[in-house]
């Protein structure tokens, strides 16, 4: 697309008439990755936006970079024509910007009232918080958007579809122009939705602008009246909502080729080694039934708070199911600690391998032998350190990983080199089963090449991989069939040959 389409969307304000909100040529890059690359957008007043995209597509990178969070590499943004520089959060605020982040960002042993209202509080002629006018601002600002919530409540004691709401009365609080919602239905139930819908309405009915980033089709077309789509980094279109479809949509996220970075190889799909029925954890998802084989890799697909990891967690027993039973080799085996998933041939890629994967501060060492060395290297209560050293370098050396010596702390590692080390983790309890979520996250595209030519590698000796990825060219290169969630259900298991994009998302925003 060229440089004047991004300048110019389709659905652009009226003649004459100055976009609350407009961006332009912005551009932000992070260490092995172009997350941003000459976008363009625009918000009209009393309208709502809602941004469209797969994962990673820059939708949340955007809004950051728009609420002051993140500095662009370069770009302009404007608001009420007028070009800004924001230099934080707070200058975002007191630039009538405002932004409901998908990760709440509550203090949970504070009141209420005291979260909405943090740095602003009513104080009394002596200086102290005025809380009784903090109640009534609180009580005020809820009777006006119809929220029953106690302003006194500790927000540690509220459920999390409570603790949304309190997030978008606080951010209607500021009274801004600009209102940004990032997945803000993701903990909702459907009259809470609906609720959140009134609020929406009654805000655009006084002029103000609302981006609304959402993956949820069904929402799309009942409050936005505009619609961008972004794709890799890229701003793709922007259309009317009225004049698009479901289809078109889904096209405009989708459109790109597989490439020959997924050498995907044909192997014998054998006998099925782990058989799931009715599989749930309570409160998060549930009823999820699938076969896995030796051989096969079955790709995990599915949007942000589909349940993906979720169900790796359940299997690997970080969080065990609370219904449902998993079979292996055809008995029924208890799974309640990741040390029994283990006795049973499973090994667990997480999904980040900074908080849950590496001990960043320890060497690659001891990174890769956690999870053998009381297994296979210990004798007579003495650790057989020249057979695990000579073990682990050899894993290395056959993973390719780019280091002096074991004895580099992994935190010096590039990412793809971490993800590496973590893999060869598993591989030294020699598994049966690999579940590995999110294996290519925040890594190179050489890196990546390399992994999945691993994982081809694994299926090819017989071991049986569930693979979760957010990416949708990832899924549907390395995957003999792609099993897709929604909002923690299981929509559909898709053979590789009737797998493509359209039919993955649309089984996904089912």
């Amino acid at each position: 697309m060229s440089d004047t389409a991004l300048a110019e969307p389709r659905a652009a304000a009226p003649a004459g008439a100055t976009p609350l909100l407009e961006i332009s040529g912005i551009r932000k890059a992070f260490p092995g990755v172009v997350a941003l690359d000459n976008v363009g957008f625009r918000l009209r007043a009393g309208t709502v936006h809602a941004l469209m995209g797969e994962n990673g597509a820059g939708k949340s990178t955007l809004m950051k970079i728009i609420a002051g969070i993140y500095t662009p590499d370069q770009g302009e943004i404007r608001v009420k024509g007028r070009a800004l520089t924001l230099h934080g959060p707070l200058d975002a605020l007191n630039q009538g910007i405002a932004m409901i982040h998908q990760e709440l960002n509550l203090m949970p042993f504070m009141t209420v009232a005291e979260n909405i209202w943090i740095r602003r509080e009513p104080l009394t002629k002596l200086g102290f918080v005025d809380h009784a006018q903090l109640r009534q601002r609180t009580q005020a600002l809820f009777d006006r958007l119809v929220i029953d919530i106690d302003p006194e409540a500790e927000v540690r004691s509220l459920s999390i579809a409570s603790r949304q709401m309190v997030e978008i009365a606080k951010a209607v609080s500021f009274d801004s122009d600009v209102l940004i919602m990032d997945e803000p239905t993701s903990a909702l139930t459907d009259k809470e939705v609906a609720h959140l819908f009134r609020i929406i309405k009654q805000l655009r009915a006084k002029g103000k602008g609302i981006v609304y980033i959402t993956h949820k089709m069904n929402e799309l077309f009942e409050i936005a009246d505009e619609v961008s789509v972004f794709r890799d980094g890229k701003y793709i279109d922007t259309k009317l909502s009225s004049e698009v479809t479901r289809d078109e949509i889904i096209k405009m996220m989708v459109g790109r080729e597989i490439t020959q970075m997924f050498p995907k190889e044909t192997v014998p799909i054998g006998d099925v080694v782990m058989s799931v029925r009715n599989l749930g954890v309570d409160g998060i998802f549930g009823g999820v039934s699938f076969e896995l084989r030796t051989g096969e890799i079955l790709g995990l697909a599915g949007l942000v708070g589909s349940g993906r990891s979720n169900v790796a967690e359940a299997l690997f027993g970080v969080v065990p199911a609370t219904t449902g039973e998993i079979r292996i080799d055809g008995k029924p085996v208890k799974i309640d600690s990741p040390a029994a998933a283990m006795q049973h041939g499973m090994a667990f890629l997480t999904e980040d391998r900074k908080d849950t994967g590496c001990f960043l501060i320890l060497d690659i060492l001891a990174n890769m032998d956690t999870a053998v060395l009381s297994q296979r290297y210990v004798k007579f209560g003495f650790v057989q350190e020249a057979e695990l050293k000579r073990d682990c370098e050899a894993m290395a050396r056959s993973l390719r990983v780019k280091t002096p010596s074991l004895g580099e702390v992994i935190q010096n590692l590039s990412g793809g080199n971490q993800q590496k080390v973590l893999i060869g983790r598993w591989l030294l309890t020699k598994p049966k089963i690999l579940i590995l979520d999110e294996p290519t996250r925040g890594i190179d595209v050489g890196a990546k090449a390399e992994i999945h030519r691993l994982v081809s590698q694994l299926a090819g000796q017989g071991v049986a991989v569930l693979m979760i990825s957010s990416e949708m060219p990832e899924v549907l290169g390395m995957s003999d069939r792609v099993m897709v969630m929604h909002e923690g259900r299981l929509t559909g298991i898709v053979d590789r040959a009737q797998a493509d994009q359209v039919t993955i998302m649309d089984l996904a925003s089912r």
